[in-house]
């Protein structure tokens, strides 16, 4: 993305950090050192929202799992003998199909927003935790509208059931707690994206009056 001066508020900072949180998490299993910063969480414990509850359980989650096992549950979950028990790819949730047109559509747009892929990186950019990444950078970089347009185009369809179907994988044991937390994230997001199309007006500039120049933005997942 190209560097913008523009006030990110602390709503929309949190909002980022969730998202690259969520990338985190769904790109590889946790490390010792996320693992600790999840265990050591200040929660408001009189907070009786769902995310709050998905924070807890997050929380006391990481607080007992090692590394070592996460690393089995992610590859069962993720990756799998063969396939793992659910593919964290759009195309798969919009189409049934990976590579599919969902797929070519997301490349063109990244590369209208200025992002590269890291050539090491083997996994489609339709990957949720690339997703995730791509989210938290346009939320701190990029206007509104190319939030929304980007979040309706390439997540907003299938993330709920990815959430329901992670939540269900039937290796998840903190991974239920991730999609957890990501499921009332996201809900969070269609209402926060929901609000956010009502206030863009009806005449705000479009791709073709204000493009981005590309920059080398590196997407892993």
């Amino acid at each position: 993305m190209t560097e913008l001066v523009r006030e990110v508020s602390e709503n929309d900072q949190l909002r980022a950090d969730i998202y690259q949180l969520l990338a985190a998490l769904l790109r590889r299993q946790p490390s010792t050192e996320l693992l600790q910063f999840l265990a050591a969480l200040d929660i408001d414990a009189k907070d009786d929202s769902d995310m709050t509850k998905a924070w807890v359980g997050l929380k006391l989650a990481a607080e007992q799992f090692t590394t070592d096992q996460l690393e089995d549950e992610y590859f069962n979950i993720f990756l799998g003998v063969g396939r793992g028990e659910i593919l964290p790819y759009g195309s798969w949730f919009m189409t049934g199909s990976l590579m599919d047109k969902p797929l070519a559509l997301l490349r063109n747009d990244l590369i209208q927003l200025g992002f590269e892929r890291e050539e090491e990186v083997k996994e489609p950019e339709d990957h949720v935790a690339a997703l995730c990444e791509v989210m938290g950078t346009l939320i701190l970089e990029a206007p509104g509208y190319r939030q929304l347009a980007f979040y309706q185009r390439h997540m907003g369809s299938w993330i709920a059931r990815f959430c329901e179907t992670l939540a269900k994988a039937p290796s998840a044991a903190f991974y239920a707690t991730v999609a957890e937390l990501a499921t009332a994230f996201f809900a969070i997001e269609a209402s926060e994206f929901e609000q956010l199309s009502l206030d863009i007006p009806v005449n705000c500039p479009g791709s073709e009056a204000e493009k981005i120049e590309p920059n080398t933005n590196e997407l892993a997942s």
